[in-house]
This record gives structure tokens, sequence and C-alpha cells, in this order.
């Protein structure tokens, strides 16, 4: 199985060349989430999209990812017009952004004991599912097994939450997601230190190639 690797939580360009790896196909940046240490506005995200099209150069194409949490129309538009590849959505779906999202959608999921609600499986613009933790970007590892029947039909499976270096390889023998989706795991282990920590993104690389 060839499983993707999304680097999630961007927050400066200097991080998007830790990110030239062929393994990593996603990057995530955090839009119009004030809650969040990561969050961007439309103008600290341009650079970080420019510095990922730089990439595309040298044939490195990752694709940009918009993390949100219920967006509103106004706010896809914004997305949109960034350049931005997909839209993710945290919280409430909002009709008006699916009938106008004219970029995919991966629809995400915060999980504690329960599982999908929501009868999207079929709305062709969703094309991945998303599980996290029960906390938004909290950096939490849920149950598993919670996955095991869940029928992803043609959709791609993205697993997120708690996942770093050390236990990545049994989250993809487990679940067999289509894509691991990192932020916190590969952070500074010193809380003064800020940002993306370029040894730790090398190591969740390997540990994922490792397990293919």
């Amino acid at each position: 199985m060839d499983t993707k690797i999304k680097i999630c939580g961007l927050t400066n360009p200097a991080e998007v060349e830790f990110l030239a790896d062929r393994n990593v196909k996603y990057a995530g940046i955090v839009m119009f989430y004030e809650k969040s240490r990561r969050n961007n506005s439309p103008e600290t995200a341009k650079p970080i999209i420019s510095a990922l099209k730089e990439l595309e150069k040298n044939g490195i194409i990752i694709e940009k990812v918009a993390v949100t949490v219920s967006p509103t129309l106004e706010q896809l538009k914004i997305i949109q017009k960034l350049g931005f590849d997909i839209i993710q959505i945290h919280g409430e779906l909002k009709d008006e952004v699916v009938t106008n999202a004219t970029i995919p959608i991966f629809r995400a999921y915060n999980l504690s004991s329960d599982l999908v609600k929501e009868n999207l499986i079929d709305q062709p613009k969703i094309k991945g599912i998303l599980f996290d933790g029960k906390v938004p970007g909290g950096g939490k590892k849920f149950d598993w097994s919670l996955l095991k029947k869940f029928d992803k039909k043609d959709k791609l499976i993205i697993l997120a939450g708690g996942l770093d270096e050390s236990n990545v390889a049994d989250g993809i023998k487990e679940v067999s997601p289509d894509i691991v989706d990192v932020s916190s795991g590969v952070e500074y282990l010193d809380e003064g230190k800020a940002g993306k920590d370029p040894e730790r993104i090398k190591a969740f690389i390997n540990a994922v190639v490792q397990t293919k």
C-alpha cells in the first residue's frame, strides 16, 4: 500500500523546504480559525502557497489544503482565490459551501466514540474523509478500532490525531489509510521553539516509507 503523507499546520514559508520529499503529497495550512496557534490570514498564507508552488519547478507537487472549521461562503471564495487545491472542513459543513466549492473537499470528523453521522459519502465533491481526535489539532490519538467497520466507498481515508514517528506504522497497519496526517507530531519538542522540526519530519517520512 502506498500511503501518502500530509504535513499540516504550516505557519511560514521556510517550513516548506522541509516538505521537499516525494512522499509528501499534501500540505495543510490552517485558515480563519483564530483559536489555533497555527492559524493563518490570507496575507500570511500567500507566501507559504508561493513557496509550495516553487517546489513544482523541481517536479515536487504538493497539494495545498486549506484547513478550516465551519467555513462561510465568503471564506470559501477567498480560499479558492488564493489557489488552494483542497478545502478541509471540520465542524459544520454548510450546504452553500458544498454547492459553491470548485475544489475538492476533505470532510473531517473529530471522534470520541461516535462515528460519522452525516450521509455524505455519496457527495462527489467530498474526495476524502479525515478522522481526527476529539479536539481539532489537539494532537491526541483516538480509538482506531472505530474505523474497522467504516465503508469508505470511493473516498480517500485520512488518518490524523496524535500521529508521530513512533506510532504511524501501527496506524497504517491497523487502519490502512490512504493518507496519514501529522502536525504536532513533527513540531519541536522544546516548547520554546515554534514550528516544524525538519528532523522529526524526516523521521516521520522514514517511518511511513518503511511501512510500505
